[in-house]
């Protein structure tokens, strides 16, 4: 089990994971003024609580403002962003769950076998016993007094609850565009090479005029941002494996260092450095 310290603040990003649980990962951040987030997205699916003062919310293209108390979640590839309000004080937890991980919970619970995974039609809830439980969750994940199967079992029976509660069977799903996903799938296995727009419109078989603007008005970001976005996801797997931040910045696609430290920044609130602990 890994929580990575503060270096020079108590106001510094908190990780929290464990190599004996690698399908979730946590955090806190105790004072939100001090992290700002571009619009980005995870390949993950992603649920927070706000634990005091107030933000913005940004959630694909709804703009909304969210309290303490309240639980905000993100599907796997949402895009969004939560910064503050006028400077004003705020704190966060966020899990992030592995997607495989919570889509074969899924399936355990009855969900058709034929859906990847089951999207929730929820973007946030002032649910108090939601707030509770994800609340009690992460302090489970966190305490290196715990054993395993306790933080397991806890991790099951809270997003049981999060099943049962806010993902109904007939919840209506987002309608597929084939070739802009088979444009984000080609960015996604190619994130770490030198794409030109010509080759993802060859793959996705799409004029770059209908890629540029359709891509954008389905995902919320550019095929650039995407593709920033998901070399970022690419970097934050080997950062958890211990590469060097040097090493992985060439490997992720970046052209220097501090082109990654910044774009890193932006997406996660924290510089490589904070999150490889």
């Amino acid at each position: 089990m890994k929580l990575s310290k503060p270096r020079d603040t108590d106001k510094a990003p908190r990780f929290w994971r464990d190599d004996a649980l690698p399908f979730i990962e946590a955090r806190a951040i105790a004072d939100g003024r001090e992290v700002c987030y571009t619009r980005h997205s995870h390949e993950h699916f992603s649920i927070g609580a706000i634990t005091a003062g107030r933000s913005t919310y940004i959630h694909e293209q709804a703009h909304f403002e969210v309290s303490a108390g309240t639980v905000v979640l993100m599907n796997p590839a949402d895009v969004h962003a939560c910064n503050p309000i006028n400077d004003e004080p705020w704190s966060y937890l966020m899990l992030y769950v592995e997607t495989a991980w919570l889509t074969e919970l899924q399936h355990q619970l009855g969900f058709s076998d034929d859906l990847a995974f089951r999207r929730f039609a929820i973007t946030h809830t002032a649910d108090p016993e939601l707030f509770a439980g994800l609340q009690g969750l992460y302090e489970v994940l966190v305490d290196p007094q715990q054993d395993v199967l306790r933080k397991q079992s806890v991790a099951i029976e809270f997003f049981t609850d999060v099943q049962l509660h806010l993902n109904p069977v007939e919840q209506l799903l987002r309608e597929p565009n084939f070739k802009l996903e088979r444009a984000a799938e080609f960015i996604r296995e190619h994130c770490t090479q030198m794409l030109k727009l010509e080759d993802i419109c060859q793959a996705a078989q799409l004029s770059p005029s209908y890629l540029i603007r359709a891509f954008k008005q389905h995902y919320g970001m550019t095929p650039h941002a995407f593709l920033i976005n998901r070399r970022i996801q690419f970097a934050r797997d080997q950062l958890r494996h211990g590469k060097l931040i040097a090493d992985v910045a060439l490997e992720a696609g970046f052209a220097d260092q501090a082109h990654f430290q910044r774009a890193f920044k932006q997406h996660l609130a924290a510089t490589p450095g904070q999150y490889r602990g």
